[in-house]
């Protein structure tokens, strides 16, 4: 009776436990939610261009559905997909903020926003700062923006990929390119033409759900600085840090200039005069036979390298007309890690000294030799030079116009301006409060590392008694289900207290037939208590013979294997 009342015992707190499980995780995702996050409240810093997306940001923001110009393609391509201004659905970190949101997979967008006054940063510094956050993360697509020229063909339903901009700004990641923009045209004062310079070395990305800010400062002295969440990650120079370079070179490769057909460019050549030796013997072989070489007085030359295992055993189930005659396995001969070796004797081989190898003539200074040839150099008749590239040309308006495969990229909290400090303030303001608050959600609903689930036959009754039980009683069913006799024999415990269970239940019935319903005396309490007792050895007895019987016959089958394996 006490044996079957532990076991119910044991089954319950195990019911117990995982209900008490399921509602430690329930507690869990209730204090994700219930993170404190701070309330958005619009900025009073004020700057020549400042967005926040309140509810008046359709006064100022204008999608193009234009097509786009793409020249690598005869396809056209309109910017069809959508946007709007709405709160994150991924790790909100601050409660009625809004941002603009790309809103399409697999579509290209554009949407502009002229400046209430052109942009012009000539002898100031230029700053510019935003946020982007990825929701669904950025597998293939930009989140960058264009700062555009201020032109009078500047209309926001126009505006694509072939609006002229003074300034590419932000992140890009699509296969192995991870990296944040920074591009600048220049105007070439000789020819007016434009160019993009690129910078050289740009930082990654960062691929995170978490909102990123990202700022560049570029200062009158041509001196650029990018930070992403206020962490400087490069800064340079537009004259020294930029591909192609701003400036031309002032001297040039002459291009009529022509490598006459004599000039000799070989510093180096094989001597001309030298002649192989006569006795030069290219056939001679790299290695001899040892002539003086003795075999050691130890060598046993009558005893094999291998000898049959003297242990090995002709498996009791092996047929000879089946399986062919028996030969056991081979060993290494001990006898011959006790001399110098075994079998047949032979010498060694050594360097042959006469060796020489294939003749070549050596190489001597090539007396013709004219050094490496350069055209020479002239003037670059397209040479200038801008000292000042960081007085950009007036700018009009800000544009996204961005292709992407994932949507719900948000932008957020744009400044465009000349304080260093106000983007800052407004960093404070805004981004500061709300990674702190994206962050703790991220990890309050972050999946616990799993535990290693320990194997059944690894566990320990005292480390955990409710596991255990569970374990061993799962693992009997899962193999009775195919073989019950294997289920004894590799789950003997639950076998044995099966049986246990049986014997008590038998002693009930008995005691409620006989005793109608009476208290079982002391001499039928101690007679049920010793069938069950004599029944769990039983069990285990055989249990354990079973046990010992697999393990008998797997060796065996182990060594019928690796015989036929030596036979073959």
């Amino acid at each position: 009776m006490r044996l079957a009342v532990g076991a119910t015992a044991l089954l319950a707190a195990a019911v117990v436990r995982a209900d008490e499980d399921a509602s430690s995780s329930g507690a869990e995702s209730s204090t994700s939610s219930s993170i404190s996050k701070p309330t958005f409240t619009p900025t009073t810093l004020k700057a020549p261009f400042l967005e926040q997306f309140t509810d008046d940001w359709e006064s100022r923001w204008k999608p193009s559905h234009a097509k786009k110009d793409d020249k690598s393609t005869e396809e056209e391509w309109a910017y069809v997909g959508n946007w709007a201004v709405e709160e994150p659905t991924v790790l909100k970190g601050m409660e009625g903020d809004k941002g603009l949101v790309i809103k399409d997979k697999a579509a290209h967008h554009a949407i502009s926003a002229k400046f209430p006054k052109a942009i012009n940063n000539k002898g100031k510094t230029l700053v510019v700062q935003y946020e982007v956050k990825l929701q669904n993360g950025l597998e293939c697509g930009g989140a960058y923006m264009k700062l555009l020229q201020d032109n009078k063909a500047l209309h926001a339903e126009e505006f694509s990929n072939a609006s002229p901009y003074i300034i590419m700004f932000g992140p890009d990641k699509c296969g192995a390119t991870n990296k944040v923009h920074f591009i600048f045209r220049h105007k070439n004062p000789k020819t007016g033409e434009y160019e993009e310079k690129h910078l050289k070395n740009p930082p990654m990305a960062r691929i995170v759900k978490t909102s990123t800010l990202y700022t560049l400062i570029v200062k009158p002295d041509n001196s650029f600085e990018i930070k992403i969440d206020g962490e400087s990650t490069r800064n340079g120079t537009l004259l020294e840090d930029f591909s192609p370079s701003v400036n031309p070179d002032k001297e040039i490769d002459d291009p009529n200039d022509k490598k006459p057909e004599d000039w000799v460019d070989e510093a180096r050549i094989p001597d001309p005069e030298a002649k192989k030796p006569d006795d030069w013997d290219e056939d001679a072989p790299f290695e001899i036979v040892d002539e003086e070489a003795k075999k050691p007085e130890d060598w046993l030359d009558d005893e094999p390298t291998t000898i049959p295992d003297p242990e090995a055993e002709k498996p009791e189930d092996w047929d000879d007309e089946e399986d062919g005659d028996w030969i056991p396995p081979t060993v290494p001969n001990p006898k011959c890690d006790e001399a110098s070796g075994c079998g047949k004797w032979e010498p060694p081989m050594k360097k042959n000294p006469d060796y020489k190898g294939k003749w070549t003539a050596p190489y001597i200074d090539n007396p013709a030799y004219k050094g490496v040839w350069a055209p020479k150099k002239i003037k670059n008749p397209n040479y200038f030079e801008d000292k000042t590239p960081a007085k950009f040309e007036p700018m009009g308006a800000i544009g996204f116009e961005i292709w992407t495969m994932q949507n719900d990229i948000l932008f957020d909290n744009i400044y465009i301006g000349h304080s260093v400090e106000d983007a800052e303030k407004l960093k404070a303001e805004t981004f500061d409060l709300k990674i702190a608050a994206e962050k703790a959600e991220e990890e309050a609903n972050a999946p616990k590392p799993p535990e290693t689930p320990k194997s059944p036959s690894d566990l320990v009754f005292k480390d955990d008694p409710v596991l255990y039980v569970k374990e061993k009683v799962n693992l009997f069913i899962e193999i009775a289900k195919r073989d019950p006799v294997e289920a004894i024999k590799f789950v003997p415990e639950v076998a044995g207290g099966i049986g246990v269970l049986a014997v008590t239940v038998i002693a009930i019935l008995v005691s409620t037939l006989l005793g109608s319903g009476a208290t079982p005396s002391k001499e039928q309490v101690k007679a049920t208590a010793q069938k069950a007792k004599d029944a769990t050895a039983d069990a285990k007895d055989k249990a354990a013979e079973a046990v010992s019987t697999g393990a008998e016959k797997a060796q065996a089958e182990v060594n019928k294997r690796t015989t036929r394996s030596s036979a073959s």
